[in-house]
């Protein structure tokens, strides 16, 4: 029989105020699907953009909105049988529709949750931190001899990295926008912190490297950054480009890249990398693992109401947040 839920839809792409409160109707979950009660929610740049409509062709209104979260399984639908009623597990995935009180969930996108894990510390983790698995140990991998360039250092993702980024023992160069980013970027592990609004973050580069550039930067920001950060690259680098906070990355010239050094650019998204079964649990398992190992922590977690939605979206969008953004019911 179908469950009562409460959960944020939106009809229309636009600001936070087209996020609309309201109570549904929960169906049994159908074959390969669990149901789940959820403990605690990620948010996500990638909710921002959903609700903006950057990727309208992908999203059919009205929708639901959040794509990771931790919760407690409630329901089996038909063939699932590699998870029990009761058991904790946490998603990345699947139809958008995490900001919810209880949802059904692809099976397939599901992770049980190590017993010594705290369920909001992985709802603030899970997504950036397999974000940054993905990054740093599959797209490229860094390794101690690397010198790396990450912009937005101190943001969710860029926090998470620097951890993970001064365990593995590279060089890492962050940006950030103000002081006090700095400060949180340097103590995540950034060897040096350029403020881009102070400094021209290219040149900076190549003072701290002697000219020779960096094996790989690492950029979300997107229209602000791309054309500079091609240029930090040493010959042979790999821009991975995961992001536009700041607006799309204008076309460029092919041509281009064998003129500045041979250059490689990528555009991943985590979709593909954790599309297989196998890999996706290994990959969950590297995440907690450096968790329970202390490697990473969920850094400086802003913690809002579910049904404060809304603000959570403002103040993101307005820069207030830094670290994790989580939603707890």
């Amino acid at each position: 029989m179908p469950t009562q839920t409460e959960a944020f839809r939106f009809s229309e792409f636009g600001s936070p105020q087209v996020l609309k409160w309201q109570p549904q109707e929960l169906p049994d979950p159908g074959p390969g699907e669990i149901q789940i009660r959820h403990l605690a929610i990620g948010v996500n740049y990638i909710d921002i953009y959903h609700r903006r409509g950057v990727y309208a062709a992908q999203l059919p209104l009205p929708s639901g909105l959040g794509i990771e979260g931790v919760g407690i399984v409630t329901a089996l639908g038909e063939g699932v049988s590699n998870f029990n009623v009761d058991d904790r597990i946490a998603y990345v995935g699947g139809p958008p529709n995490a900001y919810s009180t209880l949802r059904n969930v692809p099976a397939a996108r599901a992770l049980l949750v190590p017993d010594a894990l705290d369920s909001e510390t992985v709802a603030a983790l899970v997504l950036k931190g397999l974000t940054v698995e993905y990054l740093i140990h599959r797209c490229v991998p860094v390794t101690s001899k690397d010198t790396v360039l990450f912009h937005a250092a101190a943001g969710g993702v860029g926090s998470i990295a620097s951890q993970w980024l001064k365990h593995i023992g590279a060089t890492l160069i962050g940006t950030v926008s103000s002081e006090e980013k700095a400060k949180i970027a340097q103590e995540n592990g950034c060897d040096h912190a350029i403020i881009y609004t102070k400094e021209d973050f290219k040149a900076r580069v190549a003072e701290i490297t002697g000219g020779k550039g960096v094996r790989v930067v690492y950029d979300s920001v997107g229209a602000d950054t791309f054309a500079k950060s091609l240029d930090c690259l040493r010959p042979r680098g790999t821009l991975v480009s995961f992001g536009e906070s700041s607006g799309p990355i204008e076309p460029m010239s092919v041509a281009s890249l064998g003129g500045k050094g041979s250059l490689f650019v990528t555009r991943p998204s985590i979709a593909h990398y954790t599309a297989d079964r196998g890999e996706y649990e290994a990959a969950a398992r590297n995440l907690f693992g450096a968790i329970e190992a202390g490697i990473i922590k969920a850094p400086n977690v802003s913690k809002y109401k579910l049904s404060d939605a809304v603000k959570a979206h403002k103040e993101m969008e307005a820069r207030r947040t830094h670290g994790s953004v989580i939603l707890v019911p």
